[in-house]
């Protein structure tokens, strides 16, 4: 699976160990940024990345920034793009479950590295659902009808 992998500075260090522990399990990853913890702006590593999972270039992102909420509401503004804030391994499941998520977005500042590492393997290993689902998340994609 290829995934794509971006973080601003409060996220970097989380980045750092996720990229490490998805290399050790086989994934192929591209770190789209920031490579270092200087303050930066998030869109600018979040926008090319979540564009990246738009365009099918990679099957899933995790992208990590202080809170979560930046570079989920960053992601979200890609077609086909479905970001989740997770904070811990019950929610990261009920996002792939019920809602298919396709790019993990992690609060860096609220979570030790076992706990990140915890929470990306129960979402990379949570199937999809479907059955009613499907239905739900095609009422989402609705709206870029309009």
């Amino acid at each position: 699976m290829k995934i794509a992998l971006a973080a601003d500075h409060a996220g970097f260090t989380l980045k750092e160990t996720l990229k490490k522990a998805l290399l050790e399990k086989g994934y192929e990853v591209c770190d789209f940024g920031t490579h270092s913890n200087e303050s930066m702006d998030y869109p600018d590593v979040i926008h090319p990345a979540a564009k990246a999972v738009s365009d099918n270039k990679y099957e899933r992102g995790v992208f990590v920034c202080g809170s979560g909420q930046g570079t989920a509401m960053t992601a979200n503004r890609y077609p086909g793009v479905r970001a989740a804030l997770c904070w811990n391994t019950e929610i990261a499941g009920l996002s792939r479950k019920h809602n298919d998520a396709n790019v993990l977005c992690l609060p860096g500042r609220f979570l030790t590295s076992q706990q990140g590492i915890d929470i990306m393997k129960v979402w990379l290993e949570t199937e999809f659902d479907g059955g009613r689902h499907t239905q739900r998340l095609e009422k989402i994609d609705r709206i870029l009808d309009l």
